[in-house]
């Protein structure tokens, strides 16, 4: 159990720019909730026991000079449309301090269930929105003398990638270390909407259209239960390894490069919670989402510290169940191929023009984000699809506020059924999936994530 003892805002240590700044485009589609990112530290050195909280706090005032919005709040657009602005106006993150009477060792894997929910602060969406913090920090001591933080930041404002730039930076501030020019942040958010065209998008943006629904027979009994769980399943190097070589074998014409590692792996998993939600129902249409890091997929790219959200959205064609199942690995890997590389420069750029004219902007966050939303109403039906989003390339080692690296950097919770994070495990030997399903289909998930890895390696052999 984990018990809150002090609350705190955290103000920026020096004087800030006061301004209004336009969320920009690909902001606008995303929703105002918080991603959940947590820090697990060992204790191994003697200053983690001194004042671990006042090094956190005076570092995270400093950091929030630089990054000055994110001591600020989102507003209503009085554009209308459900669209918002940034106001920087140094209201400041909130900060907790915490403990917990277990030790590091009881959390075992660190899977995002109720007790690591508890290592991260707790955001009350019922405020109006001007009230939400958009960063929130939440220090756990351990009864072992380990310590967790967890971080809570606004989807709405920042990606993964400026996440990890500014937890980094900020851990190099509580070392005692100066930020160089290169680390400052690039806080404009109008260098990305200037990357529109100005003209009607010159593609069909699926990505933004009502994702497939269940289409199978109804459940009942124990399969009508809504309730979830969370399974964080290892893969090493090894399995990885033999799923690209299986990928390969059976791949189209087409293939040019070697798939990805998260492209084998977003493409098993696809197949994977097919076979496990399977119900007789071979025509169900399917599809998978992810995000990817436009910084560099515009010409000319954005600034590398662009600290705004440019993770644009991308979805696979629409495909029956039957053929993801059925069809060789290769199928799946290919379709999450083609969903990546369709996000070029010019995609993009006719995907900001879309999102411009689009006149309610809740629809389309809605659409992408909860993929299982629209099977919720009135009952549950179940929900076809899959939401992947990867944390591989996210440079957790830095985060080192003085008591050494962390031992382990994961979500910090996941409550939306059909998603998935693809993570480095922490012994540097392969990823963690983490994935949120109805907990009725864990066991048969499970069994053929490990299964199918097996029956790759036997055919790869023939």
């Amino acid at each position: 159990m984990v018990t809150v003892l002090s609350s705190r805002t955290v103000t920026p240590a020096a004087p800030t720019p006061s301004l209004t700044l336009p969320s920009s485009l690909c902001e606008q589609i995303k929703l105002p909730t918080h991603a959940p990112l947590l820090y697990v530290y060992k204790s191994n050195t003697p200053r983690q026991h001194l004042q671990p909280h006042h090094i956190l706090v005076t570092s995270l005032s400093q950091a929030l000079v630089p990054y000055y919005p994110l001591a600020g709040r989102l507003s209503w657009s009085a554009a209308g449309g459900y669209r918002w602005e940034l106001r920087c106006n140094a209201q400041g993150a909130h900060f907790y301090q915490a403990y917990c009477h277990s030790t590091l060792d009881d959390l075992g894997d660190f899977a995002p269930a109720q007790i690591v929910q508890e290592l991260i602060p707790d955001i009350d969406y019922s405020c109006p929105i001007e009230q939400v913090p958009l960063l929130a920090v939440q220090l756990t001591r351990f009864s072992c003398g380990g310590l967790t933080v967890g971080v809570a930041m606004c989807r709405a404002v920042i990606d993964g990638t400026a996440a990890m730039r500014f937890v980094n930076s900020w851990a190099k501030l509580a070392r005692g270390e100066l930020l160089g020019s290169t680390e400052m942040p690039f806080n404009d958010r109008t260098v990305l909407d200037s990357c529109k065209l100005n003209k009607t998008p010159r593609f069909d943006h699926s990505e933004f259209r009502p994702p497939p629904l269940w289409e199978g027979r109804r459940l009942e009994g124990p399969e009508h239960e809504t309730n979830t769980a969370v399974l964080a399943l290892k893969l090493t190097r090894d399995q990885v390894n033999k799923l690209k070589r299986k990928a390969s074998d059976f791949a189209s014409p087409n293939y040019k490069r070697p798939y990805s590692s998260f492209e084998v792996i977003s493409g098993h998993v696809w197949r994977c919670v097919s076979k496990a939600r399977y119900a007789g129902n071979d025509d169900q249409p399917t599809r998978l989402s992810t995000l990817a890091n436009c910084r560099n997929r515009l010409k000319p790219p954005l600034p590398s510290v662009y600290a705004g959200n440019a993770a644009f959205p991308t979805v696979t064609s629409t495909c029956s169940s039957h053929d993801l199942m059925e069809k060789p690995l290769s199928f799946a890997v290919g379709n999450v191929r083609e969903a990546l590389e369709r996000l070029t420069d010019e995609y993009v750029r006719s995907a900001l023009d879309y999102i411009e004219r689009e006149k309610e902007m809740k629809a389309a966050r809605y659409n992408f984000h909860y993929p299982a939303k629209s099977v919720y109403e009135g009952e549950f039906r179940g929900n076809p699809n899959l939401f992947v989003v990867s944390w591989m390339n996210f440079s957790y080692r830095e985060a080192d506020f003085g008591w050494g690296k962390p031992v382990y950097f994961g979500p910090g919770f996941m409550d939306s059924e059909g998603k998935a994070f693809v993570l480095n495990s922490s012994d540097g030997d392969g990823v963690v999936v983490a994935i949120c399903l109805q907990a009725l289909h864990m066991d048969a998930f499970r069994r053929w994530f490990y299964e199918d890895i097996e029956e790759v390696f036997h055919i790869s052999k023939l």
